[in-house]
Formats: C-alpha cells, structure tokens, sequence
C-alpha cells in the first residue's frame, strides 16, 4: 500500500503559481483536471458543480479589464500597506507582490481558465455555498500541480461579479466561485513556506495550546 509521500510531497510544494507560459495545453491534461474536480465531495452529492473551460482570448481579454480595475482600486493598495505574512520575509512578500501584478497584467494570456461554478438556480448564495465548489477546485490544483502545470485559485473577478459574469456569459442562477487560469510555469513548485502551527492551532478552548503542537 501506498504511504502517500508523492501526495505529500504535492501539498508541500503547491504553490500559486502566477507566472505561466502562454504555450498551448492539451486538452487531456485539462480533462484530467476536470476529473480530480469531479471526484471531489459535495453538499448532498447533488453535483451542482458547473466548470466552463476558457480558451477564447477575446473573453479572457473582456474578464481582465475587470481583474485590472479590482488590482488597481484594491490588491494593489493591500500590498502597498501590508505587512508580510507569517512565513514570509519582505524580500518574499515583495516579489509575491510583483508575481500578483504580473498574474493581473497577462490574465488574459493563460492558455486555460477553468472557471468553477454552482448551479444554484433561484437560491442565494450563503456561506456554506462554497463547500460544494472549493474541494473541487483543490482536487484541480492538486492535480494541475501532480501533471507539471502551473495554476492559482483567484476569486478577485467577483469584486465586479456582475461585469465578469456577463463577460463570461454565465446564464441566470449559475456563479462563478473562482478562476484557475493554467499553463506551463515559468518558476517552479515549491516550497510552501508558512508560519509555525502553535499560531494558528488551538485545543478545546480558543487560544489554548494544541497539545499536538
């Protein structure tokens, strides 16, 4: 039986990759990415999962006027004024920056988006909406990372939802939870670098140590 190192090994050297080549990717790839996608779970078994592929650069073009405005208006302020995050140096958190702002201009350039959805019909969206989409678009990174592409989980086109949904043309009653725009990178994997766990791990009452730590 398999002791799982390979999938570790996947987690750990995951990261969002921004950087990527505009090079073709073969459609079976993605189909095996849509396969991980599938095989995740979700609220009820219902499958109310929907992905559009996106290839079409004049779409893709549409959707990045938006994903720009969102950089300029809000990412790009948040990154001026924040501090680096646990596990980050501010050389580190300098070029995630930089790598942010390249993603933002050459958005429309990935060769693939794959752009995860819900069904949802009349029903509003709510917090827990987002439990039958996410593991899905995780099983996808995963898979991305497992085949050599590159990939990123970006949401910041809902900040104009009406705008990029309409560019993206999604019928009434179908959103858009996330972006995966993928391709070859141009860095590499890895490693995933963040704070210790005792920060962020807490046992029984909030704040208490986790004995495991």
């Amino acid at each position: 039986m398999a002791d799982g190192t390979e999938l570790f090994e996947i987690i750990h050297t995951m990261r969002a990759m921004r950087r990527l080549r505009p090079d073709p990717v073969p459609d079976a790839l993605i189909n095996r990415i849509l396969e991980a996608g599938q095989c995740a779970p979700n609220g009820a078994n219902a499958q109310q999962w929907r992905f559009l592929v996106v290839k079409d650069r004049t779409i893709k073009q549409a959707v990045q006027v938006w994903y720009r405005r969102a950089f300029d208006e809000v990412m790009g302020p948040h990154y001026r004024s924040s501090a680096p995050p646990p596990g980050m140096d501010p050389e580190r958190f300098r070029r995630q920056a930089a790598a942010v702002e390249y993603l933002t201009d050459h958005f429309h350039e990935a060769p693939v988006w794959i752009v995860a959805c819900l069904e949802q019909g009349a029903q509003p969206t709510n917090r827990w909406s987002g439990a039958s989409i996410y593991p899905a678009v995780q099983n996808m990174l995963l898979a991305a990372r497992a085949l050599g592409l590159g990939a990123t989980l970006t949401t910041r086109h809902l900040l104009y939802e009406k705008e990029t949904e309409a560019a993206l043309g999604l019928p009434s009653g179908v959103h858009s939870y996330a972006i995966i725009p993928i391709g070859y990178p141009l860095g590499k994997f890895g490693p995933v670098r963040r704070g210790p766990l005792p920060k962020i791990v807490y046992q029984d009452r909030w704040g208490q140590a986790w004995d495991g730590a």
